[in-house]
């Protein structure tokens, strides 16, 4: 069947895109029922919200950029837990972190702030020939607005009868997003790459969903071997895409090859400073 380059820019905010450039067929452009140039289109939601599958990290981190990369106010938070409160499983952590979430949300509506955005992220290990999941802990990524202080104070449990407030989960601590010329792409690469264990994501509801547009006259497969085959550097790309540039010499681009469709090629940019 015959195939053609095909270029898919992914949006996920300002200062942060991804391209892929890959092999399409001409039975799937007539099913996606797409010309030259495409409207643009809303990617999808992975199927399996873990961080262990491939897929869903990429969405992950495209997810991160769009909603709290240009956020400067945004927060990282991580919680863990006492042995006294430790949870008996993953959907148990969820639920204690999902109250939680709920009296930061609380907090901001008294505070007079916009509703809460997130992403949290739940991991553990598991002991040896067991499922039980050992040293549950959260990473939760917010917008930005309450204090530092009181968004670390919430991870209690609800006072009981004669308590001022409720005794401490565990520990927590909420840092300011540390952001930098690649937005927030550190940070979710290290939530995805933590040594080990499970990883399982949720967010809020509210927040923005990368797009994508694609565009089937641009490359072809003869320039795509031939990019495969020499690598070309930096500058090269920064023609390509003019306004833009890697975000990394090493990971900022990736070469793959298949014995059914050739070679492809996947780019993470960043937008150049003026």
């Amino acid at each position: 069947m015959r195939s053609f380059m095909r270029e898919k820019k992914i949006y996920c905010g300002s200062n942060y895109r991804e391209v892929d450039i890959f092999s399409y067929t001409d039975g799937q452009k007539t099913a996606a029922g797409r010309g030259k140039r495409s409207k643009k289109v809303k990617e999808s939601e992975p199927k399996q919200r873990n961080l262990n599958d491939k897929n869903a990290r990429r969405y992950f981190i495209q997810l991160g950029n769009l909603n709290f990369g240009d956020d400067p106010d945004a927060l990282h938070v991580t919680a863990t837990y006492s042995a006294k409160y430790l949870p008996q499983s993953i959907e148990d952590a969820e639920r204690e972190a999902t109250n939680y979430l709920r009296r930061v949300q609380y907090a901001r509506k008294k505070a007079g702030l916009p509703p809460l955005k997130y992403i949290l992220v739940t991991a553990c290990t598991t002991k040896k020939n067991s499922d039980k999941p050992v040293r549950i802990h959260h990473h939760i990524v917010m917008n930005g607005g309450l204090e530092r202080d009181t968004v670390e104070e919430l991870w209690r449990k609800r006072k009981r009868k004669g308590q001022k407030q409720g005794d401490r989960i565990g520990f927590c601590n909420a840092d300011r997003l540390q952001a930098d010329e690649n937005g927030i792409a550190a940070l979710c690469n290290y939530l995805v790459k933590q040594s080990g264990g499970k990883k399982r994501w949720t967010s809020s509801h509210n927040l923005k969903k990368p797009y994508s547009r694609t565009n089937d006259g641009k490359y072809n497969h003869r320039q795509i071997e031939k990019w495969a085959r020499e690598r070309p550097g930096r500058e090269f790309w920064e023609k390509k895409y003019p306004g833009w540039t890697l975000t990394d010499d090493d990971y900022g681009i990736t070469y793959e090859y298949n014995d059914y469709t050739g070679w492809a090629i996947y780019l993470k940019l960043r937008r150049k400073k003026e």
